[in-house]
């Protein structure tokens, strides 16, 4: 075992709740198979994925360096390099960060992100993928967002207009899928007001677009506020 994994494992016997309440990525059932999930049915998705929000981020040129909070294994931290940007990884989980230190070679720390161990301006960016549904407070988790991030915050998220939030509450309500219990699904218009409440009086330009369709449908990224995921980038103009 690499020492980073062991201090790691040493620090999972003491979180076993965030924010008050229980949550699947203190569960070692859970988060040991994390990246045989993205290997499996999920493979297709994170391609489409990547390609929205490398699209988003890459539009700004300022974007070289990069924090990605809740970066859990490190399925996307690993993948920032393949479009030129340099990134870190924070995440609340020592379970999560126990794998991605075998699998990063990068720089991690274990934190909240309500309270980010950094000073201001550390970053040209800060990303949240898959992981902003989970905050109490996303509200002041924007502003630290905002306060370490020099350019610019690109959200990777679940979104609410979609078929399958549907059935995950189906399933949760059933007990069969765990990883939802706690999340909240924002739409893309949702998800911009949070923003705009956050950065009250400061400039700023946000841009997005989904992914997610069926493979039937006749496109796979578009404009519209539907599909199960999006992608959305706010352009700091500090």
């Amino acid at each position: 075992m690499l020492p980073q994994q062991k201090e790691f494992g040493q620090l999972s016997g003491h979180l076993q709740n965030w924010q008050g309440r229980s949550e699947w990525f203190f569960n070692r059932e859970h988060t040991d198979t994390y990246e045989l999930w993205y290997e499996g049915r999920y493979k297709r998705a994170e391609i489409f994925q990547k390609k929205i929000i490398g699209s988003l981020v890459g539009k700004d040129e300022r974007v070289k360096t990069l924090l990605e909070f809740g970066c859990g294994t490190t399925r996307f931290t690993r993948w920032w390099k393949e479009i030129g940007i340099e990134a870190s990884g924070g995440d609340i989980s020592p379970l999560m960060l126990g794998q991605g230190v075998r699998l990063f070679d990068g720089n991690l720390v274990l934190a909240d992100a309500h309270f980010m161990p950094f000073k201001n301006d550390t970053f040209d960016a800060l990303a949240f993928i898959t992981t902003f549904e989970y905050y109490r407070d996303p509200v002041h988790v924007i502003r630290e967002a905002a306060r370490v991030a020099r350019h610019g915050i690109v959200f990777g998220m679940m979104n609410r207009n979609s078929p399958k939030f549907v059935r995950r509450r189906v399933q949760q309500f059933f007990g069969k899928n765990p990883f939802y219990v706690t999340a909240t699904f924002y739409t893309p218009q949702q998800l911009v007001a949070l923003v705009e409440k956050a950065l009250a009086g400061s400039l700023y330009k946000i841009e997005w677009t989904c992914t997610g369709l069926p493979k039937w449908f006749p496109v796979q990224q578009w404009g519209l506020p539907y599909g199960d995921f999006f992608g959305l980038y706010v352009r700091l103009e500090k």
